[in-house]
């Protein structure tokens, strides 16, 4: 068990929770991006196929305001996770703090991805409907 005291432990990386983002967040994309794009570029075909090959696909379709609103509440508590641990020390051991600070700046960049992809999903399910 670890005794040092609850102040000095780090917080956690919230590395997992930022990978199920990116995975929620592509939920989003094949919802509404993908079959907007194949039946803009003229692949109704292609598109009846995937939701031949995949019929998951329309059940997402169908339900995509839970599909966004799951996605959006993964991504802000990724966002509040990594604001929080965003100054959390690193090991002094040069190794680890390299290993330490390199792992932050992947987190980073896949929770950028996280929210551009989401962002462009909530376009073509939202706004692009509109239009």
């Amino acid at each position: 068990m670890n005794d040092a005291p609850l102040a000095e432990m780090p917080a956690p990386s919230g590395k997992w929770l930022t990978f199920l983002t990116l995975f929620t967040s592509t939920g989003t994309l094949l919802c509404c991006a993908l079959p907007a794009l194949l039946v803009a570029l003229g692949a109704g075909a292609a598109l009846s196929t995937l939701v031949a090959v995949v019929p998951g696909l329309v059940w997402v379709s169908e339900y995509k305001e839970l599909v966004f609103g799951a996605a959006g509440v993964m991504l802000v508590a990724s966002g509040w996770l990594q604001w929080r641990a965003r100054f959390a020390p690193c090991p002094i051991d040069p190794a680890l703090r390299d290993v330490c600070q390199r792992t932050r700046q992947t987190s980073a960049r896949v929770y950028v991805a996280s929210v551009l992809v989401y962002a462009i999903g909530g376009w073509f399910a939202f706004v692009q409907a509109l239009l």
